[in-house]
């Protein structure tokens, strides 16, 4: 009974409001809700490159993880010149990981890839033990590979080091461009992120713009008015990055359901990360677009509010 009675006040004190004062809270709200969707989908753009950039660097590191280069040992190599050159590359600070091949494994794996018997055509093993050597991402460059095969070439056990320069120079060039191209994209994503977002919280200031004037009137300072400005749009900023990070969190699921494979390139921290740096960038800049904009109403006149 008393939630019917309530219900009525409700409606008889909606029913008393000026359709001016109606019209001014329904625009209002309209517009929050159309900041929030539209802040919401600026930032989810952003948020895709983001992980586009993490997905590109991740897939770099395992292309550079792959970059090294092979020891042939000699034939005349014994097995303790083996084993200490084994352990040498082992304890090396440029080595990520390190192989052994031995004569027989190599020969194993010629016969399985040609499907010929060395040992019966020239009746002895033509192939030498090796090392294979994959170093890290900070060595997978040229001139440091070139310094590591001067240090080796020099050990009487080691017949030939074999770096692939063009290998290694093609692949880091082809890194570089992609770096440069990502970079790109990224400042050119944050200048149209900025610029969308700050119209977006113009046009939710431009809706409370007679409100700034009748607050003027009373003698509100410009700061007091601002205040609650510059809070509800960080607010809407906050609540966009986090409908934002939704609808990035189910894309990212989605995919690794249906490809797979894009967990092995970034981390959870990472994915965290992104999700932080929405809310940050979020809130920020619609801080910063209500703060411009409510300066630009403060010194408006009245007349001026009904051209702009």
């Amino acid at each position: 009974m008393h939630d019917k009675m309530r219900v009525c006040r409700w409606k008889i004190r909606f029913s008393e409001m000026g359709d001016s004062e109606k019209k001014s809270k329904i625009s209002y709200v309209n517009a929050n809700v159309t900041s929030i969707i539209s802040v919401a989908l600026v930032l989810l753009l952003l948020g895709i490159g983001a992980m586009l950039g993490l997905f590109a660097r991740g897939a770099t590191e395992r292309i550079q993880a792959s970059i090294g280069f092979d020891v042939s040992m000699s034939d005349t190599a014994s097995d303790s010149q083996i084993l200490a050159m084994k352990r040498a590359l082992s304890a090396a600070p440029y080595t990520a990981s390190v192989r052994y091949i031995s004569k027989e494994e190599a020969l194993s794996y010629w016969q399985q890839e040609t499907g010929e018997d060395l040992m019966q055509v020239l009746g002895f093993n033509p192939l030498t033990a090796e090392f294979e050597v994959h170093v890290k991402p900070e060595y997978a460059v040229v001139d440091s590979l070139v310094a590591i095969e001067a240090s080796l070439v020099g050990n009487p056990a080691v017949d030939v080091v074999q770096i692939h320069r063009d290998q290694v120079e093609a692949i880091n060039r082809n890194i570089s461009n992609i770096v440069a191209v990502l970079g790109v994209v990224a400042l050119a994503l944050l200048a149209i992120s900025f610029a969308l977002i700050n119209n977006t919280v113009r046009l939710t200031v431009y809706s409370r713009r007679f409100l700034i004037y009748t607050m003027k009137l009373v003698g509100a300072t410009p700061g007091f008015i601002r205040r609650p400005i510059v809070v509800s749009n960080i607010i809407n900023g906050v609540i966009a990055a986090l409908l934002a990070s939704v609808l990035l969190s189910a894309g990212l699921f989605y995919i690794e359901r249906a490809e797979g494979g894009w967990s092995a390139l970034v981390t959870p921290v990472e994915v965290w990360c992104v999700f932080g740096g929405l809310v940050i960038i979020g809130s920020l800049l619609c801080a910063i677009g209500a703060l411009f904009a409510s300066n630009k109403y403060l010194r408006l006149g009245y007349d001026e509010l009904f051209k702009r």
